[in-house]
């Protein structure tokens, strides 16, 4: 124990889990972390999400009321012109993202460098990256799919296509996410990284559409091929975590929440690839016979 005080990285959660915090390891990093952040207690937090299991329940009820009472509240009027709002919404979440990607890749790199692949995938969250500055990002990370739902209000008033990946995307990431993090999922990580990093491109490109600043090079394609790469990355890291329970008594993941991973990602993998060749490739076959 007396390592354990001495040691200045060293500090001890609401849960009384001692963690690194991962910035302090880096002094070159030092002048980039605020002080809040590297002794972040993401406890507290963790403990209303835990005692509180059915708000996100409700806000998907919500939201889809909403859409429905929405969509039909717009069936008889011209479509709104709010894309400024728009454009400004899609950068508030392109930088936010970026922010939190450039805070939680470090944390997984550093992981991965220092730590096994059955580590990475099995110990308790609160010391491997849930507490600290990492802690900070991938809490607000999982809060952060509430506000996201709003993206579906640029849609309705503006009278656009509502696919059904889109509003299942948005259901199914938020009640993962909050399920995930309220038990303390430990391959958690990786999908926070993969989501803050496609999610900076993707509002960042939103956000170039609104303003109509989209760079001629830049084929809308990549991005669709960013967020594939994202599923069959998540499927494979569910499917790593089935292999590491079965085997693995020790190892902390948890088989519903695994599952649902592996269902979640594996319905996305589908989806995103039908969206994919039906908007890219089907397309370019009609202008071809035309």
């Amino acid at each position: 124990m007396s390592s354990t005080v001495l040691d200045p990285c060293v500090a001890i959660n609401g849960d009384g889990i001692a963690y690194r915090e991962f910035s302090c390891d880096y002094p070159q990093l030092q002048p980039f972390y605020f002080e809040f952040e590297k002794k972040y207690d993401p406890i507290p937090v963790l403990d209303w999400m835990r005692y509180h299991s059915m708000a996100p329940v409700y806000a998907v009820v919500l939201y889809g009321v909403l859409i429905a009472t929405g969509q039909y509240a717009m069936r008889n009027r011209e479509a709104w012109n709010w894309r400024r709002f728009m454009a400004l919404w899609n950068l508030t979440l392109s930088v936010f993202s970026w922010i939190g990607m450039f805070r939680t890749l470090p944390q997984l790199l550093h992981n991965l460098y220092y730590m096994s692949v059955r580590d990475n995938l099995c110990m308790d969250p609160r010391v491997s990256y849930g507490s600290g500055s990492s802690g900070l990002w991938v809490q607000l990370f999982v809060l952060s799919k509430f506000p996201e739902l709003i993206d579906t209000f640029f849609i309705v008033i503006h009278k656009k296509p509502l696919i059904f990946l889109h509003w299942y995307h948005h259901i199914t990431v938020l009640l993962y996410c909050w399920h995930s993090y309220a038990t303390t999922s430990p391959p958690g990580i990786f999908f926070v990284v993969m989501n803050y990093s496609v999610h900076a491109s993707m509002y960042g490109y939103y956000f170039l559409m609104a303003v109509k600043m989209r760079p001629k090079w830049f084929n809308p394609i990549i991005i669709t091929i960013f967020q594939i790469s994202q599923m069959i990355v998540g499927v494979a890291v569910t499917l790593a975590g089935f292999y590491y329970y079965k085997t693995d008594p020790t190892c902390k993941i948890e088989r519903e929440n695994n599952t649902a991973a592996f269902v979640m990602y594996g319905s996305y993998l589908f989806l995103f690839l039908q969206f994919f060749f039906g908007r890219y490739f089907k397309k370019g076959k009609k202008q071809k016979s035309v």
